[in-house]
């Protein structure tokens, strides 16, 4: 099966005689619709390129056109034939589909309205944005009312004075929305379709508000990365419907966050700068991922972020998008025009919408891999950051055994108790963050090229890593050891840089696998208030363990005194013909 739609030209003429009486013979059959066409008009629509034409494995097999009306104010598309051969394939959809494209490219400012008893076609011109209307809200021009003549229905149409028939009407209103869509090939209209990436925090709060109030149909989702419970999401959830989200989506991807990231930053005992286990830079491409894919399942038109002008965040959700879903439109309200939080406050304030203001004095971005904090204090290089800032509050004053186990380097038991990785990654999140284990504030390059400085909490993240890496200097080589720190080195920075969807990190991710095959054992760990201390390992595979092996720094039973001078001898020979042969200097 081969269906072909194209913009008709001179050589379809041959057809308007054919196109002609297969919609005299539809209209009859239904009982209603304009029934007569004039051939030489339709040929007239086919050499001014103002119609499209369907083929079923080449056999003509449909037909619409476009009409104009008061000064272009107005435009229709006419004439919808599917040739009764080929129903119930989908080309109804299609050609509809190309007829409304061609009206929008030659006529972007024009209205495109539409009568027809179709239930089908009603549900097409829907999904494509139109919206029911009285008669008296599309074109007043006699000439088209004319067309309506032939129609079997015509006398109804009289009787009611033109305001009602059998016919529903349908408009669709392209009152273009310039701000967002000038460097944009396409175009934002009125009631499009947008779907925002809704956090219930203030810059997506005024991004929700902001594009209801200039009526686009806004419908937001929040993509779950370990951050929220159920009370949370249905805070958030609630937040967007009453500020006048159409709908919003709650979408857990938490297990596919762990599988396709987390793991390797355990692998890679990743912490950016030494410092931050990248835990918002990390989960960032996995919220925009779904997203993406989830705004084509609704097939929005547009989707919005809240990002602001100078942060890391713009580039991962825009290159995402870009990737995933290129014919979607990125709107960045507070980006554009480069909104303060004071001003959003005023502006939310300023519409009736009510929030606990004093709650945005520190931006937070809370995922199972940490929370990050900004604030005040982080915009300098010298202000520490304050205690009351940080999610969690100190609870303990003691010290508490905790012991961790991996298989393959997954975290698969906490103290002897076992459960999957994520659930023991909130689990030690819980029990260490009593201690206010994992507080630090990270000094680092961003993506745009500034320096950038943030606070973090994330005590689950840094003590696994911290723990994963102790098992690894117990069990892997010297150069697996090595090797291992220059590529998750990269992976880190790649993953910060917003290039998770480069093919080279697959390729890293199959080497950190291959290294973790021995990565099985116990780390044992104490926790103290704001700090913890690695105790040890426990691993059948730990290399210090072997009977046969030396103690370093102890007598052995492996080489003799003399193989150590032989070693030493053969090991320093090329250093000693450098320095031999440049003794003059």
């Amino acid at each position: 099966m081969k269906i072909k739609v194209r913009v008709s030209n001179a050589e379809d003429t041959k057809y308007a005689d054919i196109i002609c009486q297969k919609i005299q013979e539809s209209a009859k059959i239904r009982g209603t619709g304009i029934a007569k066409k004039d051939p030489e008009y339709i040929k007239s629509k086919m050499v001014d390129g103002f119609a499209v034409i369907a083929f079923f494995n080449k056999n003509l097999a449909g037909f619409s056109y476009i009409d104009v009306f008061q000064n272009k104010e107005f435009i229709v598309n006419s004439g919808l034939i599917v040739f009764p051969e080929f129903r119930k394939n989908g080309l109804a959809k299609i050609i509809k589909l190309e007829i409304f494209n061609l009206s929008r490219k030659k006529f972007p400012n024009s209205k495109i309205f539409s009568i027809t008893t179709n239930n089908t076609v009603i549900k097409i011109n829907t999904d494509l944005g139109f919206k029911p209307v009285s008669f008296s809200k599309i074109t007043k021009s006699e000439e088209f009312w004319k067309g309506c003549k032939s129609c079997a229905n015509f006398d109804i149409l009289i009787r009611n004075k033109k305001k009602m028939c059998l016919c529903t009407g349908l408009l669709y209103n392209p009152r273009k929305i310039s701000s967002f869509t000038n460097k944009s090939k396409n175009c934002l209209y009125i009631g499009d379709k947008i779907l925002l990436a809704y956090s219930g925090g203030l810059d997506t709060s005024f991004c929700l508000k902001y594009l209801i109030q200039k009526e686009y149909e806004v419908h937001t989702v929040i993509i779950n990365t370990g951050g929220f419970n159920k009370e949370e999401l249905k805070v958030i959830e609630d937040r967007a419907l009453s500020i006048g989200a159409m709908s919003h989506k709650t979408i857990d991807a938490i297990e596919e966050y762990y599988q396709n990231c987390i793991k390797y930053l355990i692998f890679g005992n990743i912490l950016k700068n030494n410092t931050y286990p990248l835990s918002v830079g990390s989960e960032r491409i996995f919220q925009a991922i779904k997203i993406a894919e989830y705004a084509s399942n609704v097939k929005a038109k547009a989707i919005a972020h809240g990002s602001t002008g100078a942060g890391n965040d713009q580039v991962r959700f825009d290159t995402a998008f870009k990737i995933i879903c290129p014919d979607k439109i990125t709107l960045t309200p507070i980006r554009d025009m480069k909104m303060s939080r004071i001003e959003e406050i005023k502006y939310l304030k300023d519409s009736g919408i009510f929030m606990v203001w004093d709650e945005f004095e520190y931006s937070i971005n809370k995922g199972i891999w940490g929370t990050s904090i900004g604030g005040k204090e982080t915009l300098t290089s010298h202000n520490d950051f304050p205690e009351k800032a940080y999610p969690t509050r100190l609870k303990k004053n003691t010290s508490e055994n905790l012991e961790l186990e991996f298989e393959k380097g997954e975290l698969v038991s906490v103290n002897k108790e076992k459960g999957n990785a994520v659930k023991n990654i909130i689990k030690i999140g819980k029990i260490a963050s009593e201690f206010a284990i994992g507080r630090d504030v990270h000094i680092g390059d961003t993506i745009l090229g500034i320096k950038g400085r943030v606070a973090f909490e994330a005590s689950a993240a840094i003590i696994i890593i911290k723990a994963h890496h102790l098992l690894e200097k117990h069990i892997l080589t010297k150069w697996q050891l090595y090797c291992k720190e220059q590529l998750a080195n990269w992976y880190g920075m790649l993953l910060h840089e917003a290039q998770y969807l480069d093919p080279v990190m697959r390729d890293i991710e199959k080497f950190l696998i291959s290294t973790q095959k021995r990565l099985t054992g116990t780390v044992n760990i104490i926790l103290y208030p704001y700090r913890f201390h690695l105790v040890g390992i426990k691993s059948k595979f730990d290399l210090m363990s072997s009977s046969n092996a030396a103690h370093y720094g102890e007598m052995n039973n492996t080489w003799t005194a003399e193989d150590v001078k032989g070693f030493t001898e053969i090991f320093s020979n090329q250093m000693r013909i450098y320095h031999n042969l440049n003794n003059e200097e």
